[in-house]
């Protein structure tokens, strides 16, 4: 399985090579649970997104990965921010494809189905909002979570 290695601000990190569009989806039910996943190539927990496919819009896109990586068929319903720090490189050691960050939070209620690992995710699980900061993520997915818990008037731009 191919590795994900996160760096930021770090002098060691090697230089981006490229740039890819993508979503991540807070998907949050009526017992105010977010659906997060236990990702399999850091072991990380976070919420379900990746890469925008050509053809596609970004809802799209949202809907797409959160139905592959946790089983759940969502709806979109806002925007919680978006994510563009250039000092945050995510190193994949499959390719050495080192991105940008560059991320959209879409937010969503789940529609159907029930919480299923996938290739990408060896755990998924609601988890209430008040337990999310115990659960080990990566610096640019708990800033993530955070401004969504805060419940921001206004979509967070960085």
């Amino acid at each position: 399985m191919p590795k994900r290695i996160d760096y930021y601000d770090d002098p060691q990190a090697p230089p981006p090579n490229s740039l890819v569009p993508s979503v991540n989806v807070i998907v949050a039910n009526e017992r105010d649970e977010v659906l997060m996943i236990r990702r399999t190539d850091n072991g990380n927990w976070a919420v379900p997104g990746g890469a925008i496919d050509l053809g596609e819009s970004l809802p799209e896109a949202a809907v797409r990965e959160t139905r592959e990586e946790t089983g759940i068929t969502c709806e979109i319903t806002g925007i919680s921010g978006t994510y563009t720090d250039p000092r945050h490189v995510i190193h994949y050691t499959s390719d050495d494809e080192v991105r940008q960050e560059f991320s959209i939070v879409l937010t969503a209620r789940p529609v159907s189905g029930e919480p299923t690992p996938s290739s990408e995710s060896r755990e998924v699980h609601w988890i209430p909002k008040a337990e999310l900061e115990g659960y080990g993520m990566d610096r640019s997915m708990k800033l993530r979570i955070r401004h969504y818990v805060e419940g921001r008037t206004a979509p967070y731009v960085g």
